[in-house]
């Protein structure tokens, strides 16, 4: 027994001083007690025939020996031959045996109880520690030992060590003592022993980590610490974070895992699992679940923050369960299916998945259901979120029936049904309405559908009466909308903001909002871009209303950089600049527009904004602008007062030549600015517009021609301004855009601008040895327009490649 220590459970060296477990003996070891061949203290004593004792297996072995090799069987000790290999179990002995081994261990026990002291000697500890392990696993009358002295807590005292290979050993210990023993994982369940071995987690790819969570798995073996481990603040956050890494030790990471599936039995460690990113036990119990567990749990759902990628597995996992409970449940049953619904429906991928899961259809009834069945309005307003977020989804919902009849979302009546809700129900639910209106009118394949039942059920009115709404996300909603309307109703919608009620000036007063720029303002500046430009009446309102003027000044407050770093700067501006535009369609009509241009010197500003590149739109918006301010030029530009003809030039015609008079413009012959008569000459812009027409969005280089062809009008000297475009560089060009024909309308235009460049025979005669030219103008002669033909006949006829006839028909035409 003295000899046991050191080689069953001491790998480390020792002092002989170090340790006293090796001396202490109740009685000494006698003779008797120890096998002849093993030499030593025997578990089962036997004898043979001639008295000698042995340990039954070894001298079982031996018999086995003698056989195997053909000798005789005879005694190990005396070597004599024996008759028979019966073995008498030596009972009396046996029993004095485990008496006295008893009472050895219980002493050793108790010296190792003793030596656990965080005052002991580490060597001491750690000895105590291994025989404790060893005689734990090698008695099972040990084990009640064990109880009796109070042994678990004292290994616990070891977790407060300074030494880490105590604590190590320690927490080794402990697992070993509650393996299938009920009654010390009870002990190690009392007070505050769990948390701490829970610290031992945050350390950091330790032998103290891995050893605790192999502790925490036989802990977590008893439903009764399953709860107490999952009430440690963090237990289960670093338990999920074990199983998800990549440099942990495999086993620990398994460990990790089998302690969470041993957690899972109470549902407040599954809520806290599903919190800190392990769902499937939530989903699990979703599916499968008892029914007060599975709506406890779906509620919860409902309330998680999950990432988009997280969204759509849950979708796929428990979408269908929960659609079913939506449909058929009680009201309890559907509100926690609704939450669930609601959490997984706002990202675009997972929404597929559930209108897929058929979704649509109970969702639909859900809200339009009246009477008895009806769902409180609170509920009404989650289904309407759901929709919302389904709709922004892009999905086809022109395909996908939701009423008893086959209608669609966009169907006639559907629509009807919405828009009788939006006007009979509270702002949060009006809200979300609306942003299902917005997502429908969002696709260009359902936009129409909506237009066309708005129009027939004259929601019209209604819909604009929202921009005044005093919250803001009932008013971002209305205005999104209108914004998706206006290309296709924009007069009805011109005709309702310019009335006496005030919306209008609500939108103006949203976009001066002088906070950074809101999406609210990207959208109220986007519908006024896209109602009609041409509208006469709405701009005069505007003009009156001193909209232009300080839509001028948050462009260039923009320009300047003073407002910076909001995602919605650049539909913002694109808004502005396509409204400030507006001011440049009524020229002709309007006197105040005139003086507002030349006030704010909006031609230097358009200019400006020609240069804005990445942004398509303002560009091209920008481009239109000057084509309309260079047409009115022509009519702002003073001419010269010239002196009445003398009497002599009145007799004789030929002193009737006026003086030549300095400072005039080429194009207008008269005095021009840009600031005043918006001269693009003047402002030097033709050779930004020149460079546009290398655009590769089509709509900017037909603006940019547009304005361009201002140069070659009527009532300006088309020779002079077909000189300007040279001296610019911008002849080939034009004429590559003609050969490009990537528009119809580029096509018409570029036809239009090289019949007028090719009036200049020089160009003409240079024009026409190119072939490219002539096939593009042959081409556009044969297959465009009508008016567009004769444009290209004219121009055919400047590079003789069709005969001019009026020199020898005179009279003809």
């Amino acid at each position: 027994m003295a000899g046991s220590w050191d080689g069953c459970y001491d790998s480390g060296s020792q002092s002989d001083g170090s340790c006293n477990f090796e001396r202490l003996h109740i009685e000494p070891i006698y003779d008797a007690f120890v096998c002849p061949l093993t030499k030593l203290v025997m578990h089962d004593p036997v004898t043979i025939e001639n008295g000698q004792t042995f340990e039954r297996e070894a001298i079982e072995k031996w018999f086995k020996e003698c056989k195997e090799s053909g000798r005789k069987l005879v005694c190990p000790l005396t070597q004599k031959e024996l008759k028979s290999a019966y073995l008498n179990p030596s009972i009396a002995l046996r029993n004095t045996i485990e008496e006295w081994s008893a009472r050895n261990e219980a002493a050793q026990l108790d010296l190792a109880r003793r030596s656990l002291n965080l005052g002991s000697p580490e060597s001491d500890v750690m000895r105590a520690l291994k025989y404790i392990q060893y005689s734990y696993r090698t008695s099972r009358s040990n084990k009640h030992i064990l109880h009796n002295t109070e042994m678990v807590p004292k290994i616990v005292e070891m977790l407060k060590s300074s030494s880490r290979k105590v604590r190590c050993k320690a927490l080794e210990t402990l697992r070993i003592v509650v393996e299938e023993d009920s009654d010390n994982k009870e002990i190690l369940g009392q007070g505050d022993t769990v948390r701490t071995i829970v610290k031992f987690l945050s350390h950091e790819l330790s032998k103290e980590r891995e050893e605790a969570v192999s502790l925490l798995y036989e802990l977590s073996k008893s439903e009764a610490l399953c709860e107490k481990i999952g009430s440690v603040n963090g237990a289960i956050l670093i338990l999920v974070g074990m199983t998800s890494s990549n440099s942990e030790n495999i086993l620990t990471v398994e460990k990790a895992d089998k302690t969470l599936e041993n957690l899972e039995k109470f549902e407040n460690n599954v809520r806290q699992m599903a919190e800190n990113g392990r769902l499937q036990p939530l989903l699990t119990q979703i599916l499968e679940g008892p029914t007060e567990t599975k709506l406890s749990l779906a509620s919860f759902l409902g309330e998680l923050a999950l990432n988009n990628d997280v969204k759509v597995i849950v979708a796929r996992t428990v979408g269908s369960s929960l659609i079913n409970i939506m449909k058929s449940g009680n009201i309890q049953a559907r509100e926690a299916a609704l939450k669930a619904l609601n959490q997984i429906s706002s990202c675009e991928a997972s929404a597929k998945v559930l209108i897929e899961a058929g979704i649509l259809p109970p969702l639909v009834k859900d809200l339009f259901t009246v009477g008895s069945n009806q769902l409180p309005m609170r509920l009404k307003e989650v289904s309407a979120t759901i929709l919302a977020s389904i709709v922004s989804s892009g999905y086809d919902f022109d395909s996908i029936a939701v009423g008893p009849d086959h209608q669609t979302l966009v169907s006639e009546d559907i629509v009807h049904n919405l828009l009788h809700l939006i006007s009979n129900t509270g702002p949060a639910i009006e809200c979300k309405l609306l942003q299902v209106l917005v997502g429908l009118t969002n696709s260009p394949t359902t936009v129409l559908n909506v237009v066309s039942a708005i129009k027939s059920s004259g929601a019209s009115i209604s819909l604009v009466q929202f921009v005044e709404a005093p919250q803001k996300d009932l008013r971002v909603a209305s205005i999104k909308l209108l914004q998706n309307l206006s290309p296709h109703m924009g007069h009805e919608l011109a005709d309702e903001l310019r009335g006496t009620v005030g919306q209008l000036g609500s939108l103006i007063k949203v976009i001066a909002e002088n906070i950074g720029i809101t999406e609210e303002q990207a959208a109220a500046v986007g519908l006024l871009a896209e109602l009609p430009e041409r509208d006469v009446g709405l701009t005069r309102q505007m003009l009156d209303d001193g909209a232009f003027q300080l839509i001028f000044s948050r462009v260039v407050s923009i320009q300047k950089g003073e407002t910076r770093g909001s995602r919605f700067v650049t539909p913002f501006l694109e808004g502005l600049v396509a409204v400030l535009a507006r001011v440049t369609f009524v020229l002709a009509e309007e006197s105040s527009a005139i003086s507002l241009c030349r006030e704010n010197n909006l031609a230097a500003l358009f200019i400006e904004l020609l240069q804005s590149n990445g942004l398509d739109k303002v560009q091209m918006v920008s481009a239109t602008a000057l084509e309309n301010l260079s047409l009115e030029s022509k009519n702002l530009t003073k001419l010269p007062e010239l002196p009445p003809p003398g009497f002599c030039a009145s007799i004789f015609p030929c002193f009737s030549k006026q003086p030549a008079i300095s400072g005039l413009c080429r194009l207008h012959r008269g005095t021009c600015s840009l600031k005043e008569s918006f001269c693009l000459l003047e402002g030097q812009a033709v050779e930004k517009l020149v460079a546009l027409l290398d655009h590769t969005n089509e709509k900017v280089v037909e603006a940019a021609l547009a304005a361009l062809s201002t140069l070659l009008d009527d009532g300006v000297d088309v020779e002079q301004g077909v000189l300007v475009l040279c001296e610019a560089q911008g002849v080939k060009p034009i004429l590559d855009v003609l050969l490009e024909k990537r528009t119809d309308n580029l096509r018409r235009r570029a036809v239009w601008t090289v019949e007028r460049i090719l009036r200049t025979d020089e160009i003409a005669y240079e024009v026409s040895g190119d072939p490219n030219v002539s096939t593009a103008l042959v081409d556009a002669f044969q297959h465009a327009d009508y008016r567009t033909r004769q444009i290209a006949e004219r121009a055919l006829k400047h590079i003789d490649k069709i005969p001019n006839f009026s020199g020898i028909f005179p009279n003809m035409g």
